[in-house]
């Protein structure tokens, strides 16, 4: 019989420590390849079953195998699903990272851990179980070379016992996890049981966390933000996608394939979109533009590296005012960087990508829901203001696990834009492309094809005048520009608005993106600890909204919050804003890499307000 480990203040059986219910943070330590992905989505899967808030949170090497990697679930029963600083309930698997990641514990916490890794002599102020894993495969999983992908399933079981989640809800999660795999499916479930058993044998409770059934996940759906935008892709009509591999975006093309391959297959067999794996990214993003071009609605995504490569082909799709959309799912830079931690760093460099003056409309979305809406609306602006709509996503949100409602089924018309038919052009005798008409900017536009003589006009990336044709007049460069200045001025009464929350106090947050789950905790953290109030507006748009400018004047101090180190929204900010406000503005800026936490917002702007 296995020894069980524990701190000698609870070395009684009679008094069990007070139940912390639905609030910790479960961290899996294993190493990348050995096919923990699995175990950890079962052992999610079936905590949002029983009705609580979770989410999900890989941290895994750039390497194909054999790197550390940690996988961390937080379970909150007020709904916080950022990422929490402190780690409660640790299950150490690598040899290689055990020790450090228990001495990295807090206090109280508990760490169940593989029986050769002894670490219950390294700190008493914490709760040890100890499991010997290979003993308990060996007789589930007579295949040796399958043990080492089993042996996972283990710790599952050893969980579900020690913090009483529900064993129906294990099961069904190894179905659906293994929904087209029966063999599998019952083998894994074998090892969850052996697992469940032995801890029900060996391990009394000795910490104080577990799950308790709620009802605050009914309806709900767990889903990453590639798969969302893929599917809001294709539900904004896109046609063409042309993509290079590299993390953390290549899911949402992969996905993209298979949600058409299932979708959008005519009833003669034949699709009706074209998805191509350029050579690289410049090719990839021209490609992108000449279908635009050609009237598809067309996409590419990338990262910060490819971002980078496609910046001359930006400026082209910008002065040329041909439309498209590019995901930029951001990564930690600069350079190769850390292609597997997430970051907030690509803001300053995309709004202006490219040489000379440019500038692009980004879109920012914070949740799987806004990744599945947001591309619908980078189609519709794209096409409206015929240029390029970059969707600002990053890997946090692009591969991670999320909650989230159910997507809701468009209902609305696909708008095209100022695109002029035949008829259009019978009844006018003749458009100049690069007019403004209408005073917003925007001149109109044909596609390749139109049945008009007048519909033909070159599109051009040198000087042109109003009517596309050749000239390096100064006059019609400046009038060119001011057109593309006035027509980016236009966009700002219809990219998504920032939402706001508060009722007047003197401190004002803005923040963005998958920062929000850490703001909206830390507001609360800041209420509760320390009697402070704020207001909190989350960006979802570049270029800034009226909303944008009237929430700085209406507070004494803004702290941006922001994962990139130069404060990069803070400067695109800084730009627009009058430059009264400036002084107003401070800077919470986090690079490590690591999902935003809220503590660590908190801690800071205590610290900025001298507290």
């Amino acid at each position: 019989m296995a020894s069980t480990d524990v701190v000698p203040r609870h070395a009684s059986n009679e008094a069990e420590p007070n139940r912390i219910v639905n609030n910790m943070s479960l961290q899996v330590a294993t190493v990348n390849g050995s096919g923990s992905q699995s175990s950890n989505t079962v052992l999610l899967r079936s905590i949002f079953q029983m009705g609580i808030p979770v989410s999900g949170k890989n941290l895994f090497p750039s390497n194909i195998a054999g790197l550390p990697t940690w996988y961390t679930i937080r379970a909150n029963k007020h709904g916080y699903i950022a990422r929490k600083k402190e780690i409660d309930f640790l299950v150490a698997m690598n040899p290689e990272t055990a020790q450090e990641d228990v001495l990295s514990l807090t206090a109280g916490a508990a760490a169940l851990y593989d029986e050769p890794l002894n670490l219950s002599s390294l700190r008493s102020d914490l709760t040890f179980y100890s499991v010997p894993f290979d003993k308990l495969v060996a007789p589930v999983c007579p295949e040796a070379k399958l043990r080492k992908l089993v042996k996972n399933m283990i710790y599952v079981g050893v969980v579900a016992r020690l913090l009483e989640i529900d064993m129906a809800e294990v099961e069904k999660a190894i179905r659906k996890q293994f929904a087209k795999k029966v063999k599998a499916a019952n083998l894994n479930l074998a090892a969850v049981q052996a697992g469940y058993d032995y801890a029900v044998a060996n391990l009394p409770k000795r910490d104080p966390y577990y799950v308790q059934r709620m009802d605050k996940t009914q309806g709900k759906i767990i889903i990453d933000g590639n798969s969302a935008g893929a599917l809001g892709s294709m539900f904004a009509g896109v046609t063409f996608v042309s993509w290079y591999p590299i993390t953390p975006s290549s899911s949402l093309p992969e996905a993209t394939i298979e949600y058409m391959k299932r979708f959008r297959v005519g009833a003669d067999g034949k699709a009706t979109f074209a998805i191509v794996q350029a050579e690289d990214e410049l090719a990839a993003v021209g490609m992108v533009i000449g279908a635009g071009w050609a009237g598809a609605r067309s996409m590419t995504a990338t990262a910060g590296p490819g971002i980078s490569l496609m910046s001359e082909f930006s400026g082209l799709a910008y002065y040329a005012e041909v439309p498209g959309v590019i995901w930029n799912i951001q990564r930690v830079g600069p350079s190769t960087g850390l292609p597997t931690r997430t970051a907030q760093c690509d803001i300053l460099s995309t709004a202006f990508l490219s040489h000379g003056d440019t500038k692009h409309i980004l879109l920012i979305p914070s949740s799987p829901g806004e990744c599945f809406s947001m591309a619908q609306d980078a189609f519709e602006l794209a096409e409206q203001f015929q240029t390029l709509v970059f969707i600002m996503s990053d890997l946090d949100l692009g591969m991670n696990n999320w909650m989230s409602e159910p997507f809701a089924y468009p209902d609305k018309p696909i708008k095209r834009g100022k695109v002029l038919g035949k008829e259009d052009l019978d009844r006018l005798g003749g458009f100049a492309r690069y007019k403004d008409v209408d005073g917003d900017g925007i001149g109109y536009r044909t596609l390749p094809g139109t049945d008009h003589p007048a519909a033909a006009y070159f599109t051009r990336g040198s000087g042109h005048n109003e009517k596309a044709q050749y000239s390096e007049r100064a006059d019609d460069f400046e009038r060119n520009m001011e057109r593309l200045n006035r027509k980016f001025e236009t966009a700002r009464s219809f990219v998504p608005r920032p939402e706001v929350s508060g009722s007047g106090a003197k401190i004002g947050i803005i923040a963005y993106g998958t920062s929000h789950w850490a703001i909206t905790e830390s507001r609360d953290q800041l209420r509760d600890e320390y009697k402070i109030e704020t207001d909190y507006l989350r960006l979802r748009a570049y270029p800034f909204t009226r909303e944008v400018h009237d929430f700085i004047k209406q507070h004494e101090r803004v702290y941006v919050v922001e994962q990139n180190r130069d404060a990069q929204m803070l400067s695109l900010l800084k730009l627009d804003v009058e430059s009264t406000l400036v002084p107003r503005l401070r800077s919470i800026a986090h690079i490590h890499g690591l999902p935003l936490d809220a503590r660590s917002v908190t801690d800071e702007l205590m610290t900025m307000e001298g507290k």
